[in-house]
């Protein structure tokens, strides 16, 4: 008997220790984009006047461990299972099967990469502060309509006589010729290219030419955000109003402690990221009153509002600074779109 309760014991914590394939997420730091990260600016900014900032325009973290970052037991998942402040997914959810701590580093480091130019470019615009836009090949998808035709680095210049100055000419393009041929002409190395490509359709059923594009900016004056150990896109509203409040006149925020998340594109729109219940409580735990989240992401919020957080609502760029003007200029913010209302 006691042989067989001693190997019970041990066989209880092995399977205590052995690795589950779970992720848990725990609310991670904040960080001002108005102030410093190891004694380096958050954002630094030349070539362009810029104004001292007080208050707080915070960007949310969000602590995650399994996965790629390395396993959880079932002991440490059962634990973040029962506390309130944390979320536990089954790690398919969040990673493709086999993905490595490197890939995943990589990808994470290329989002924040893309999110500050895109942060760069929807400030700039909202400011009305013209740039330069080019949208370029990244890559091919698996078996492309664009295979042997376009290259990576190719520019894009027109598509059916239409100049392309964003993704949305291209797609209309391709919507109103109704998987009809598509005359486009590219820059490659410098020199004019034209090909013709029969689209295909996508998973939802729209034309697409099978290629990956990104974003060529040319700004008029250099941004640099300095920022360790945090990836990923979901910060790009935040710098895209510190930038904002860095090159305007007057202090955007009033002094007072804002926070937020959410992806931003070039035009300005803010898409959903994960884990915003967690970025909420570490945007109280680090002091502030007021939450911008992104309408798509309001089905999450419900429900996991910490207390003495207001959190509003945002589609737009333009939503977000609106927002915190308000609150800087003392205004009633309780009638601020939040995400049990309309």
């Amino acid at each position: 008997m006691l042989v067989s309760g001693a190997l019970t014991i041990v066989l209880g914590i092995a399977a205590a220790v052995l690795p589950v394939p779970y992720v848990v997420e725990s609310p991670g730091p904040t960080f001002n984009t108005l102030g410093t990260d190891h004694d380096k600016p958050v954002i630094s900014i030349s070539g362009h006047a810029t104004y001292p900032a007080k208050g707080n325009l915070d960007l949310t973290t969000v602590y995650i461990n399994g996965g790629p970052n390395g396993p959880v037991n079932i002991f440490e998942a059962f634990q973040a299972w029962l506390d309130g402040s944390k979320a536990v997914y089954p790690e398919e959810l969040l990673y493709p099967k086999g993905v490595t701590k490197q890939q995943s580093e990589q990808e994470s480091a290329l989002a924040m990469t893309t999110s500050q130019e895109n942060a760069v470019a929807s400030a700039l615009k909202e400011e009305n502060i013209p740039y330069g836009q080019k949208l370029a090949v990244a890559g091919l998808s698996d078996g492309s309509a664009s295979a042997g035709k376009l290259q990576t680095g190719d520019v894009f210049t027109s598509i059916n006589g239409k100049a392309v100055t964003s993704l949305n000419v291209v797609q209309t393009a391709l919507a109103d010729g109704a998987g009809a041929p598509a005359a486009v002409v590219v820059d490659r190395n410098g020199k004019p290219v034209t090909v013709s490509i029969t689209p295909g359709k996508g998973s939802n059923g729209k034309y697409i030419l099978g290629v990956l594009l990104q974003y060529k900016f040319t700004f008029p004056f250099d941004v640099k955000i300095s920022l360790d150990q945090v990836g990923g896109p979901s910060a790009g509203m935040m710098f895209a109003l510190g930038i904002i409040d860095s090159i305007t006149p007057g202090d955007l925020t009033g002094g007072k402690h804002v926070a937020g998340t959410g992806t931003i594109s070039p035009d300005g729109t803010v898409g959903p990221i994960g884990g915003i219940a967690q970025k909420m409580r570490g945007a109280r735990n680090g002091g502030a009153t007021l939450f911008l989240a992104p309408a798509a992401n309001c089905d999450e919020v419900v429900g996991h509002v910490p207390d003495g957080l207001q959190v509003v609502k945002v589609d737009t760029l333009a939503d977000a600074k609106s927002a915190v003007e308000r609150l800087a200029s003392g205004q009633n913010v309780s009638r601020l779109p939040t995400c049990s209302n309309n």
